[in-house]
């Protein structure tokens, strides 16, 4: 499950790409890319995937995304009450952004030993995250040198930060192959429409047309999740947002989101979570 190579155009003004999303989607694939990313989502209710790291999304989530780390942002059409609608911030700029050499600058040291740590994703939390939001906002209104100014002070207030967290773990090292981008697609895209139903790893096998040991495989090398474990968080992931935000028993909540018992729910609720789906209710709802 190779993540897709997606080119990037920067504005020609500043060499930075600043896009805001509104709509039911985030309108990506698990892909990568060369330039360094900073994402803020504000409205969603769904996950993201971060090299191998697979997290439910909050509003307010800020990550920043290293170069060529695959990452994925995923609405969840099953929410409930219906889709949320997305709305986010991204901004990316390239390695070479300013120029070669910009960042062995003296005064670009903190900064380059921060990008180097975006390897794994880093998770923006705290004070932290709540100022570099207000300058997030800024970007898309403003062009040229004023950008560049405050895409600056966003890495520098990161690299100062104590409030940054890895995401992905330590030893992921995807293979990356832009031709795979069709198989990813066909795979993830399945997994999120069935996801409340039995879904067979033979069938995923054959949707990329591999048998079903060579799949697990490449599934594995590409991901570092086995298949059950990428489906079995997904659905925790889900069964976390219905236990907060609905009075749904939780029977009724584990058959929806593919569980065939409550045993084996409150089981994978418990190892994900660390606690059992009705204490995280009592903790979450509301």
């Amino acid at each position: 499950m190779k993540p897709a190579f997606e080119k990037l155009a920067a504005s020609s003004e500043d060499g930075i790409h600043c896009n805001v999303v509104r709509g039911n989607t985030f309108g990506c694939v698990w892909h990568c890319h060369p330039e360094f990313e900073i994402t803020m989502v504000q409205k969603a209710r769904g996950h993201r995937l971060v090299g191998d790291a697979l997290t439910s999304l909050q509003p307010g989530d800020m990550v920043l995304v290293g170069s060529n780390l695959p990452h994925d942002w995923q609405n969840d059409a099953h929410a409930p009450g219906g889709p949320q609608t997305v709305e986010s911030i991204c901004i990316h700029f390239h390695p070479d952004w300013l120029g070669r050499g910009w960042l062995d600058l003296p005064a670009m040291q903190q900064v380059q030993r921060l990008l180097h740590r975006a390897a794994l994703g880093l998770h923006v939390t705290g004070r932290t995250r709540d100022d570099i939001e207000s300058l997030l906002l800024r970007c898309p209104h403003q062009y040229g040198l004023p950008r560049v100014i405050t895409v600056l002070e966003i890495l520098q207030r990161l690299a100062e930060s104590r409030e940054l967290h890895p995401i992905a773990s330590r030893g992921f090292a995807p293979e990356l192959d832009p031709r795979d981008e069709d198989r990813v697609n066909r795979v993830v895209q399945y997994i999120q429409k069935h996801l409340d139903e039995t879904i067979y790893l033979d069938h995923l096998a054959s949707l990329v047309h591999l048998s079903a040991g060579a799949f697990s495989r490449f599934f594995k090398t590409r991901t570092g999740k086995t298949v059950p474990g990428f489906i079995n968080e997904l659905r925790i992931g889900r069964a976390c947002r219905l236990l907060a935000e609905t009075d749904i028993p939780v029977t009724t909540i584990a058959l929806s989101c593919g569980f065939t018992n409550l045993a084996n729910f409150n089981r994978q609720f418990l190892r994900l979570k660390q606690m059992p789906p009705r204490d995280w209710r009592r903790r979450f709802s509301g």
